[in-house]
């Protein structure tokens, strides 16, 4: 006596399967729902993107599966790309829902199994496929170069601004590959994430005098994200000049410059007072300013309190954005050379700072040693790149293995205006 096999239905007939807003519904013969065809998704769903290989839904917009039968409901929702990338979801506690949480690719092809449980517990699973298209608010990364071309000293960083945020360090890897600097001489540099919008490109020591460094960007048109891709960046070229270091000692109340390695000048300076001491470090010329007013309401002086001042100050060389230079200190040069009596900037006679100003150019390098003040901050206060040890700024790059441990400038130092 032969027996028939029990017949079930499949909650898969009940699915609408939508990506984009477009419709998608199909129906399985009855039978063992694990043996039923998949059934082909390009005639039954509608997307809003037609090409001329068929319509595509659009990444912008999630992709959602919903059972509208009230008895039976979807158990578990599978979907992946061509490359095998899983789409995260959710699916409500009563299964009659399942939505993506990640946006999906562009240009992908993605395969959805959708399994599904009646009232009585028969299982059944469906499977769809689609295509997406290109997205329709795509957003573009673009990258800035710094400085502006020019010539500049052999302390000067390249930097590198972003216009959109990237946070993910394999999406970082994409971004700094892609960014090029080539010198001549050649020198072994990296990059260093700053911020999630920023980098900054050193050597492992200065810049070679008298080299070009070119910098430029693979970045257009690879995909960084989903909805982001790499836009268009203007190719930089900068040289360099002799190297030019100025060491002032705080403890000495000397300055000697270095030209190429040679000593050719030995400055008397003062520095700044207790409360008020010079940043330790290595510095970077920022800006040159003839002429500068420097008063003391800038750094938290009251007026009327013994230590304000109001003054005139010439041949103002800037190495800090917060206000800290070297330049022309005439009422203090019965100090100079003898004591630390400025409120952080680095004062000498007048023609000395005249010679100093025009010596000394942006990229170029101050080095304080033997202040009582902090160590000048690694960002955000000008460039304190150089005070970061090589081990330390490598592990600032998104392509090299092990934790970043970021530098971090010193709690109790916080940025103060100008200062004389």
């Amino acid at each position: 006596m032969s027996t028939s096999p029990r017949t079930r239905t499949v909650v898969g007939c009940t699915l609408l399967v939508t990506a984009l807003g477009a419709a998608v519904t199909a129906c399985s013969a009855d039978g063992d729902p694990l043996s039923a065809k998949p059934y082909d998704a390009a005639d039954q769903i509608s997307f809003n993107t037609p090409t001329q290989a068929g319509k595509k839904a659009d990444p912008d917009k999630p992709l959602e599966i919903t059972s509208e039968s009230g008895d039976g409901r979807i158990t578990d929702v599978t979907a992946t790309d061509a490359t095998g990338r899983y789409v995260a979801g959710e699916l409500d506690a009563d299964g009659s829902r399942w939505h993506s949480t990640a946006p999906l690719a562009a240009n992908a092809h993605y395969t959805v199994r959708v399994s599904t449980e009646d009232d009585d517990g028969a299982p059944g699973r469906k499977v769809i496929t689609f295509d997406t298209s290109a997205p329709t608010s795509r957003k573009t990364l673009d990258v800035t170069f710094g400085p502006k071309a020019g010539q500049y000293g052999v302390g000067q960083p390249i930097t590198a601004d972003l216009n959109q945020p990237v946070k993910d360090k394999a999406q970082r890897a994409v971004v700094e590959g892609a960014l090029r600097v080539d010198s001549t001489p050649a020198v072994a540099g990296s990059w260093y994430w700053v911020s999630d919008k920023q980098l900054h490109f050193r050597p492992k020591d200065y810049w070679p005098a008298h080299a070009t460094i070119q910098v430029h960007s693979n970045l257009e048109g690879i995909r960084v994200a989903d909805r982001l891709w790499g836009g268009k960046a203007k190719p930089l070229r900068i040289t360099t000049g002799d190297k030019l270091l100025a060491v002032t000692d705080a403890a000495t109340h000397q300055m000697k410059v270095y030209k190429n390695g040679q000593e050719i000048n030995q400055i008397p300076i003062t520095t700044g007072k207790a409360g008020y001491e010079t940043r330790n470090g290595v510095k970077v010329v920022l800006e040159k300013q003839y002429f500068v007013r420097m008063r003391g309401t800038t750094v938290g002086i009251s007026e009327g309190d013994p230590d304000s001042y109001d003054l005139p100050v010439y041949y103002a060389t800037r190495v800090t954005w917060s206000g800290e230079y070297v330049h022309a200190a005439p009422w203090s040069v019965g100090s100079q050379g003898y004591e630390n009596v400025s409120h952080g900037c680095t004062g000498m006679n007048n023609t000395n700072a005249e010679w100093f100003f025009n010596t000394f150019h942006p990229g170029d390098l101050v080095q304080v040693i033997n202040s009582n003040g902090h160590v000048m901050e690694p960002f955000g206060n000008g460039f304190g790149d150089w005070n970061v040890a090589w081990a330390k700024w490598r592990t600032g790059s998104a392509l090299v293995q092990g934790k970043k441990d970021s530098p971090r400038p010193e709690e109790a130092d916080r940025l103060r205006p100008t200062a004389v």
